[in-house]
């Protein structure tokens, strides 16, 4: 359904997929990886998204760089620069407001762990990017810093799984109290029963098909509030 595409980002060129929804126009959305780099399910993200009627884009943070292991995927994650993340984020945006099939100039942001903290980071990067949907946020670089006051007017809403850190948790409680703080709006959701990477289903251990839908919706609901 999609196709690689290259756009500028400090100073130089960063690549993601992209695909359009069957209309060949619709507001935009940025889908942001795990920690395993632009694999497979991450593609198939973008494509759900662009079924939904959305022009959607998942950047390769790591520059071609992907694996299943565990130990490499936290090395990769953890070597990304957050400033480095947030310029490609925000070339996103620019490079998707620029298309003639993108209808608004409001972007979604939407994030798995890894990608769920950067798609809170989202929000404080660009102007054009005013709502957020973040899975089970991971948050574990120490340049993290986003200024939580860019959240004014702008909407996220979290989804975090029983069983997911209970770190993780503490952390999401105090961004969301940050953003509420200045202006923004914020939610989360609670899966209770549910493993962190539930909305994974390349991870069938704790893949969970009733809550990634739920949470599918709900993210689309919120992008359908705010990118028209």
């Amino acid at each position: 359904m999609g196709e690689t595409v290259t756009f500028a980002s400090n100073g130089g060129t960063c690549t993601g997929y992209l695909a359009l929804p069957e209309s060949g126009r619709g507001p935009a959305v940025i889908v942001i990886q795990e920690w395993w780099g632009l694999v497979p399910h991450i593609v198939r993200t973008v494509d759900r998204f662009a079924a939904a009627g959305y022009v959607a884009f998942a950047p390769d943070f790591y520059r071609g760089e992907r694996t299943t292991e565990p130990n490499e995927a936290e090395k990769l994650m953890l070597g990304l620069k957050v400033d480095q993340a947030a310029k490609d984020i925000a070339g996103a945006a620019a490079y998707l407001v620029s298309r003639d099939e993108v209808t608004s100039d409001k972007v979604g942001t939407v994030g798995f762990c890894m990608g769920g903290g950067l798609a809170l980071l989202a929000g404080s990067v660009n102007e054009h990017i005013v709502a957020t949907s973040c899975f089970y946020p991971a948050t574990p670089w120490p340049d993290y810093h986003p200024d939580w006051t860019k959240y004014a007017g702008k909407s996220t809403i979290v989804h975090l799984a029983e069983f997911d850190d209970a770190g993780a948790k503490a952390t999401v409680i105090g961004i969301e109290a940050e953003i509420t703080s200045a202006g923004g709006s914020a939610q989360t959701f609670d899966y209770v029963g549910g493993h962190h990477a539930f909305f994974n289903e390349d991870r069938p251990e704790v893949y969970d098909e009733g809550f990634a839908k739920l949470a599918f919706t709900r993210t689309v609901d919120l992008f359908t509030r705010t990118l028209n």
